[in-house]
């Protein structure tokens, strides 16, 4: 049985749609990738959907999809996105002839367990997560901020996450709220 999803989901092509509604019963929206920066109706459309719900943004994390998510972000209030991160994973889409440019699955080519496990938190009915959350102290307490090598920590962390390398430290730490509790958090920092 899928899992039915509380919020739209928007993604950036037709097979990650496909990829998803094989997984989940959810409102899923294509960008048409960089398409959306010229689509005034479907930029709209994402807004609308938000004005009534929090959407989530499940873009590759190549550039690419990078890019999109910063657009989408820019049309939306902070409070209005939840920002769902697929893990940074070397390989090629079965479909495709070539990688990607960077190398990297998007999320078509996701383990759909994964998949699963990124949107579990989101599922109707969810029991809510304790508001335990990681901070930007928290951040400076570890060395992820605020320190000569803070940047290399907090790359070496992502990776250890599998989560873009790219990320700002904001995007980091919401990442990391969305994914992990306090006690997942602080083991990964003990490894």
């Amino acid at each position: 049985m899928k899992m039915q999803i509380k919020y739209p989901i928007i993604v950036e092509g037709k097979y990650d749609k496909i990829k998803l509604d094989s997984l989940v019963c959810a409102r899923v929206i294509t960008t048409g990738g960089f398409s959306i920066f010229n689509d005034e109706e479907k930029i709209g459309l994402i807004k609308k959907l938000a004005d009534k719900s929090r959407v989530i943004i499940l873009t590759d994390s190549d550039g690419a999809g990078h890019l999109i998510r910063s657009y989408i972000k820019r049309a939306l209030k902070p409070e209005q996105i939840i920002n769902i991160y697929t893990p940074y994973v070397e390989g090629k889409e079965k479909r495709k002839r070539a990688p990607s440019k960077q190398g990297t699955l998007g999320v078509e080519g996701i383990d759909s367990k994964r998949l699963i496990e990124l949107l579990e938190p989101f599922r109707e009915n969810a029991p809510e997560r304790p508001l335990n959350e990681i901070t930007k102290t928290d951040f400076y307490k570890y060395g992820l901020s605020g320190r000569e090598n803070s940047q290399n920590m907090r790359t070496d962390l992502l990776k250890k996450l599998e989560l873009p390398t790219n990320m700002s430290a904001n995007a980091m730490l919401q990442a990391i709220n969305i994914l992990y509790t306090r006690e997942e958090f602080e083991k990964f920092l003990a490894n």
